[in-house]
C-alpha cells in the first residue's frame, strides 16, 4: 500500500525535506501500517525540516487498538497487584536505560531543551517505580454497617480500557502521569499523542513490550484529533479518559464522555499568578519569575504568566528581571548551554506573535522583547517578552498564550493581590514570594489554585497531587490517590442470617 505524506496541520500537505524514519501505529505489541496507508511529516522545530513520518490513523485503527486493549485487559486485570508491580518495575528500569534515546526523539519533535528533557525522561522511571510499589497497597475495607446479620466489605476493581490523550509540550511526562497509575490499577491503555509529537510514544510502547508488558496493554494510535481522537473518546469500549491539553478540546472531550457516561481526568489550561511582595528576596524571586514563564519557552500549563508585583517594588523587580533575562542564550535546544529554545509548532508560533500584537493594541507597554528571531534555526524563535502597565481585564492577562509572554500587574496589599490572582477563569497554579509566614498563610488560604508555590516555582513530583480549580480541569494526577481514578468500588454484602427477613421490606 502506498503512503501519502501530509502536513500535521492538515492544511497544505507541504514537507520540508526527506524524512528518515517512518512510524506506524503500535497495536498488540508491534508497529503496524495504518489502515489508511497514509503518513504525515513531523518537523524538528529548530531546523524546520522533516525528520520522520507518522501514521495517519483512522477510526478503523481506533477499533483495532481498543479491541486489543480490551482483550489484554482480561488477563492484565486478573494479575495479582504485586505481579503487576514487578512488571512495571522492569518497565521503569527499561525507560531509564533508554532515556537518552527517548529524550533525543522528544527534543527533535518539540524543541524542548536537552538539559531539561534529558532529566525529565530519566525521572519517569521514578514515576513507574512509585506506582509499581503502590499497586498492591490499595486496600479495601470492612464496613461496620448498622444492619444485623450481614458482613459488608469493599473491593477495588480496574475500570477497563483507558484512553490517554496528551499534548505536544511534554508528551512522555504527561502520558506517564496517567499511564503509570492506570497500569498499576490493572487497566489497559490506548494512547493518542499530539500529531506534532508522536514518535516518542511509539518508542515508549516498544520499550514496554521488550520489558515484558504484555501485547495490547499499551497501544498507540497517531493522527489528527477529528480522525482518531474523537472516535477514541466516543468508543463504547473505553471506560475512562485522561486528557491534558487546551480548555476548548477538554470541554469537547468532557461533553463526549458525558454522552457515554464515562469518567474523566482533565488537566487543562492556566493563567497563573506569580505574586511578589515587598519583603521578598528579590534575587530569588526573579529566578522564580523566569522559571515560571520563560523556562520551556513558556510552553507549560502552570506557567506563571501573570506577574503581580507590589507597588513599592514594581520598578525594581522589572529592572532586575530585564537585566537577568537579557543574558539568556537563545538557540539550538541540543546545546546544553541553551536556555531558550524554539516554539514547538508553527501554529503556536503564530498564535504567540498575534497575542504580542494584541497586547500592544490593548495599551500594554512592551518593556522587553516582543520580536521573532528569524535568524536562528528555522526562525521559530520568540524573544522573552515582558509587558508592563497591564490591566487584569486585558485579554493578554485573561487568556492562555502558552508562550514566553509575561504580563506585569501592580497590586497594593494582600487583599488586592488575592483579588487579582483569583480574577481569572483558571486555577491551576500560583506563586507567592514573601518572607512573612503570616502573609503566606493569609494568601495561600485564599488563592483558588490547585498548586501554590511559596518561594519557588514549577516543581512537580510523583508524590504530590497536581491539577486545577475552575476551568483548569477535573481531578488530580500524581500522588497516592491518583490510582483510584482508574478503579471502581464494589461493595459486597454477606448474610449470616439463617432465615431471610421479610422480602417485601428493605433491610
Amino acid at each position: 500500500m502506498s503512503a501519502t505524506v501530509n502536513s500535521p496541520t492538515g492544511v497544505d500537505g507541504a514537507t520540508h525535506g526527506a524524512a528518515s524514519r517512518q512510524y506506524g501505529a503500535y497495536i498488540d505489541g508491534r508497529e503496524e501500517a495504518p489502515a489508511s496507508g497514509e503518513y504525515f511529516a513531523t518537523q524538528d522545530p529548530f531546523t524546520g525540516k522533516d525528520w520522520a513520518q507518522i501514521a495517519r490513523c483512522t477510526s478503523a485503527d481506533v477499533d483495532a487498538a481498543v479491541a486489543s486493549s480490551k482483550e489484554a485487559f482480561a488477563s492484565w486485570s486478573r494479575l495479582r497487584p504485586s505481579q503487576r508491580g514487578k512488571v512495571l518495575r522492569k518497565f521503569a528500569d527499561a525507560i531509564v536505560a533508554n532515556a537518552d534515546r527517548l529524550a533525543e526523539i522528544e527534543r527533535r519533535d518539540n524543541g524542548k531543551l536537552a538539559a531539561e528533557v534529558n532529566a525529565q525522561v530519566r525521572y519517569l522511571g521514578d514515576y513507574f517505580h512509585y506506582y509499581a510499589g503502590l499497586a498492591d497497597k490499595v486496600q479495601s475495607a470492612v464496613i461496620p454497617t448498622d444492619k444485623d446479620g450481614v458482613f459488608a466489605y469493599t473491593v477495588f476493581e480496574p475500570k477497563g480500557v483507558v484512553a490517554i490523550i496528551t499534548p505536544w509540550n511534554s508528551p512522555l511526562t504527561l502520558t506517564s502521569w496517567k499511564l503509570a497509575p492506570a497500569l498499576a490499577a490493572g487497566c489497559t491503555a490506548v494512547i493518542k499523542p499530539s500529531e506534532f509529537t508522536s514518535a516518542s510514544m511509539i518508542e515508549l510502547a516498544a520499550i514496554a513490550t521488550d520489558a515484558g508488558i504484555p501485547p495490547g496493554v499499551i497501544n498507540v494510535i497517531t493522527g489528527l484529533g477529528q480522525e482518531v481522537g474523537e472516535p477514541l473518546v466516543a468508543h463504547p469500549g473505553v471506560a475512562h479518559i485522561g486528557f491534558t491539553g487546551g480548555e476548548v478540546a477538554g470541554q469537547k472531550i468532557y461533553e463526549a464522555a458525558a454522552r457515554g457516561l464515562k469518567t474523566v481526568t482533565l488537566e487543562l489550561g492556566g493563567k497563573s499568578p506569580n505574586i511578589v511582595f515587598d519583603d521578598a528576596d528579590l534575587d530569588q524571586a526573579v529566578k522564580g519569575i523566569v522559571s515560571g514563564i520563560f523556562a520551556a519557552t513558556g510552553q507549560t500549563c502552570q506557567a506563571g504568566s501573570r506577574l503581580l508585583v507590589q507597588d513599592s517594588i514594581h520598578d525594581e523587580v522589572v529592572r532586575r528581571l530585564i537585566d537577568f533575562i537579557s543574558d539568556a542564550k537563545i538557540g539550538d535546544p541540543a546545546d546544553l548551554t541553551t536556555q531558550i529554545g524554539p516554539v514547538a509548532t508553527k501554529p503556536q508560533f503564530d498564535k504567540i506573535m498575534s497575542y504580542i500584537e494584541l497586547a500592544k493594541q490593548e495599551g500594554a507597554t512592551l518593556a522587553y522583547g516582543g520580536k521573532a528571531r528569524s535568524e536562528i534555526g528555522s526562525g521559530q524563535f520568540i524573544e522573552p517578552t515582558i509587558f508592563t502597565g497591564v490591566e487584569n481585564s486585558m485579554r493578554v492577562a485573561q487568556e492562555e498564550i502558552f508562550g514566553p509572554v509575561l504580563s506585569v500587574i501592580r497590586f497594593t496589599d494582600e487583599e488586592d493581590a488575592v483579588r487579582i490572582g483569583n480574577d481569572i477563569a483558571y486555577g491551576l497554579a500560583a506563586g507567592v514570594w514573601t518572607q512573612s509566614l503570616k502573609r503566606t498563610m493569609y494568601v495561600t488560604d485564599r488563592l483558588k489554585a490547585g498548586t501554590i508555590y511559596v518561594n519557588n516555582y514549577r516543581a512537580t513530583s510523583f508524590t504530590s497531587p497536581f491539577g486545577g480549580f475552575k476551568r483548569s480541569g477535573i481531578g488530580r494526577e500524581s500522588g497516592p490517590d491518583a490510582i483510584k481514578d482508574y478503579l471502581d468500588v464494589k461493595t459486597v454484602w454477606l448474610s449470616s442470617d439463617l432465615d431471610v427477613p421479610n422480602p417485601f421490606i428493605r433491610r
